[in-house]
């Protein structure tokens, strides 16, 4: 909806070919076409249940500011237009006869801003200054009002909207009573919208419950446990004392015919690392226009279902162990990193009343599986016996100095994760192993490539992300907050320091150090958080040869403004 409003992105260009000019044929010309005639909620939720899910969490409203609902204040509406059908109602009712916990999902805060897209032209060509379809008032309850002159960011600054998106979203909390209310971004538009509308949420929740809350909120921003938070598409580092929760996709977040879909395994295995790390996976699965599921969609989740069938035990209902888990693949943390080749090496674990699950993520092509934290040696807990999920066939395992070794019988076990089940004595008695600090060294020419990856990162909102094609670190908004990362400097000389940079503010001030010596640098906007700039933080002098620190700190709370962080490049000059 966005960018077919975008001259010459490849959506504009699609439509342009397929449908026509968008300052004649534009989005509200495309909501006719949608019928959903083959959407069965009934049997894709129990399809969901069987794959595994234990919540379901429906489309409310996404950034085209179209309705999924019977809606009181916006006439474009799934009832009223489309498939004349009530989406979230429908969804609703298969989830409860199911069983299942049932959510919405709104995007609309940023649909103000997001759509004004349609409000433009084209830049060139015949039709150059001719307005789209968007800019028509008699649009405007589809396409919003016009903003003002830089009204641009994520969240409108404009009272009005913050005041139509209350309401609007209410309508929806009362009229379905979701289990689950999610936004797209951080709590939207302050005390006066966003939390009020959180404390709607929670306070109509505890009135029908006799005084109890059950409901959930979540959205992309941290809180200390008064609300869950989600990352988009990425994991956290490690074991978050808050429950959290990533949510992502089978393909892409809309039909795409041109993307591969992920496959059971993936599914799986990042779904064993989130629970581990005391998170939940949400799930999108990708819809035909006409409501149905490709093929591979359906084997995928028939798949799941399989696995769960087997394994669910050490899935649903536990908690983490004393470590989320071992192995050569560490996650990043953070939005947007999601893809990680793990394998047998790596291991999960949950917890449950006594019992330790650990799974190797992956079928190890020698037969053995070997839990190090498990050793003798890392505590007083005993293994008294070690079974298979989903095998009747016993395995030969032993615990000695070296960790738990398990070699697994003949019998067949899933080649996706295999789930061992663990029982003894003290077996959260034990010393986790201390987390290898990554240690940077110089490559051909004696320069270093500090890695987003390996940078130690301390605060607790600071994560690493994905903008603008690079790994960075971000959601730096507090000055408590830095990175850190080691060198081995095996020259001595002068170095100078280079950091790529994006950021909208100004004047950000941050405070680089390398092996003791601090220096200022002023950062300047960029224009956006995807569009990168180098800048020149300094030249240090080493003195000896060793391991050293560099750290990007703000310079005080007074100044500091977020940037996102990427190359860190350290090169020796003399």
């Amino acid at each position: 909806a966005r960018q077919m409003y975008i001259q010459g992105h490849r959506q504009y260009e699609h439509h342009l070919q397929h449908y026509g000019h968008p300052s004649q044929q534009g989005y509200k010309d495309i909501i006719p076409l949608w019928h959903a005639e083959k959407w069965d909620p009934d049997r894709l939720m129990a399809l969901y249940k069987r794959a595994g899910a234990r919540y379901f969490v429906s489309m409310g409203v996404h950034h085209d500011n179209f309705d999924l609902w019977n809606s009181k204040h916006n006439p474009w509406n799934a009832v009223k237009m489309g498939p004349k059908r009530d989406v979230v109602g429908q969804w609703q009712k298969a989830a409860h006869k199911q069983g299942l916990r049932f959510g919405v999902s709104e995007h609309l805060g940023a649909s103000f801003t997001w759509f004004q897209t349609s409000h433009g032209s084209d830049k060139e060509g015949p039709l150059a200054g001719v307005p789209y379809d968007g800019a028509d008032p008699r649009y405007e309850s589809l396409y919003h009002f016009p903003a003002e002159p830089g009204d641009t960011g994520w969240y409108s600054t404009n009272p009005r909207w913050h005041r139509m998106w209350f309401e609007r979203i209410r309508d929806l909390v009362d009229s379905y009573h979701p289990d689950l209310l999610y936004t797209d971004g951080g709590v939207p538009f302050g005390n006066a919208y966003g939390l009020a509308m959180i404390a709607h949420l929670y306070n109509s929740d505890a009135a029908r419950r006799g005084g109890k809350t059950e409901v959930i909120y979540n959205c992309k921003e941290q809180s200390e446990g008064r609300w869950v938070e989600d990352l988009e598409r990425g994991v956290m580092v490690g074991i978050n004392p808050y429950p959290w929760q990533t949510d992502t996709s089978l393909g892409d977040w809309f039909y795409n015919a041109d993307w591969q879909y992920r496959d059971a395994e993936w599914v799986i295995r990042m779904l064993l690392d989130i629970v581990s790390k005391n998170g939940n996976l949400l799930l999108n699965v990708v819809q035909r226009p006409d409501g149905s599921l490709d093929p591979e969609v359906e084997r995928t989740l028939e798949r799941m279902a399989e696995w769960i069938s087997a394994n669910g035990e050490g899935v649903y209902g536990t908690r983490p162990w004393i470590i989320h888990g071992e192995g050569p693949v560490r996650a990043k943390g953070g939005h947007f990193a999601e893809d990680y080749a793990f394998t047998a090496a790596d291991i999960r674990f949950t917890w449950k009343r006594g019992v330790l699950y650990a799974f190797a993520l992956g079928k190890p092509a020698d037969g053995k599986i070997t839990v190090r934290a498990l050793s003798t040696e890392a505590g007083q807990g005993r293994v008294r016996n070690v079974t298979i999920l989903g095998c009747i066939a016993r395995p030969v395992w032993r615990q000695d100095a070296e960790g738990l070794t398990v070699t697994l019988p003949d019998a067949p076990v899933s080649g996706i994760a295999v789930g061992l089940k663990v029982t003894g004595t003290r077996l959260r008695e034990f010393t986790p192993p201390a987390p290898v600090t990554a240690v940077a060294r110089p490559d051909a020419i004696g320069a270093y490539h500090l890695r987003v990856e390996d940078a130690e990162l301390h605060g607790a909102g600071i994560r690493t992300e994905r903008r603008g094609g690079k790994d960075n670190v971000g959601f730096w908004d507090s000055a408590a907050e830095w990175p850190e990362w080691r060198l081995e400097m095996t020259q001595r000389g002068t170095y100078e320091v280079r950091l790529a940079v994006a950021t909208p503010h100004e004047g950000v001030r941050v405070t680089v150090e390398l092996a003791g010596q601090p220096r200022e640098v002023i950062i300047q906007s960029t224009g956006s958080w995807d569009q990168y700039a180098e800048v020149v933080a300094g030249r240090f002098v080493i003195g000896s040869t060793g391991t050293v620190a560099l750290s990007v700190r703000p310079k005080d709370h007074a100044t500091w403004k977020a940037i996102n962080l990427a190359d860190v490049r350290v090169s020796k000059v003399d």
